[in-house]
């Protein structure tokens, strides 16, 4: 197994992407969706995100694989 500190060190940065701005940028949108929320609301909508995401990563999948069916 290749040491994960390896891999890291031959990614080279984009030049103009400025990785710290945007996750402040996202930090601070998450923020305000979450304002005015209770712990527990916030797991729910986390939770659902996820679900959501898996969905979308089961239809492409199925999509891809009819897509290549000969």
């Amino acid at each position: 197994m290749t040491n994960f500190g390896e891999y890291l060190s031959q990614i080279k940065p984009i030049p103009s992407i400025d990785s710290k701005k945007w996750i402040r940028k996202v930090h601070a949108e998450m923020h305000r969706e979450n304002a005015g929320m209770t712990d527990e609301q916030i797991r729910e909508r986390e939770l659902q995100a996820a679900e959501r995401a898996d969905q979308r990563r089961a239809e492409r999948a199925k999509a891809e694989s009819v897509g290549t069916e000969s």
